[in-house]
């Protein structure tokens, strides 16, 4: 049976040894709960969960170092907490972009979303879709129908980052042309 390791030891085997079961232990006993108190200081679930991974990432990859000064939820919290808020700061930055953007488009011009439809109701999708290797369409499943992000989709793939960016600019070309 092992012994309960202490919040410091964790953090310490994380940032000295790169010590993976430290990192889990770690993250099972605080991701719940900076999941929890995130949720009461923003309502969307997907960026809450962003936040968290963020958050324990930086923490994986040693941008964030524990000085063991206070206790390691606080610690957390305060990384949690700032990474919210440029979470935050960040999309309304960009619904802001998307906004201007959307005024300078011209009228006549068909927007993304209506070039699919029209390829749905013109086009073979399922055909499409069918014809695509099972590693596209695996991607395409993970991203678009589960609405994962590109890290979520790798762990969940078991690939890296990069072949579901990949994979996905493929598939999208692929269906683009099925369906001209």
């Amino acid at each position: 049976m092992s012994e309960t390791r202490s919040d410091g030891e964790l953090l310490r085997a994380v940032a000295a040894d790169a010590d993976r079961r430290a990192f889990e232990e770690l993250y099972r006993r605080y991701a719940p709960w900076l999941r929890a108190r995130l949720l009461g200081r923003c309502a969307d679930v997907g960026v809450v969960d962003d936040v968290v991974q963020e958050t324990f990432l930086a923490v994986w990859r040693g941008k964030a170092r524990y000085r063991e000064e206070g206790d390691v939820a606080g610690w957390l919290w305060r990384i949690g907490s700032r990474r919210l808020v440029d979470a935050l700061r960040g999309d309304g930055a960009r619904g802001r972009l998307r906004q201007a953007l959307a005024r300078l488009r011209h009228r006549d011009e068909v927007s993304a979303e209506e070039r699919v439809l029209a390829g749905v109701e013109h086009g073979d999708l399922a055909g499409a879709l069918v014809r695509l290797s099972p590693e596209l369409r695996a991607v395409l499943q993970a991203t678009v129908i589960d609405g994962l992000s590109t890290r979520e989709a790798a762990v969940l793939l078991g690939i890296p980052p990069g072949t579901v960016k990949t994979r996905a600019m493929r598939a999208r070309k692929q269906l683009r042309e099925a369906l001209a």
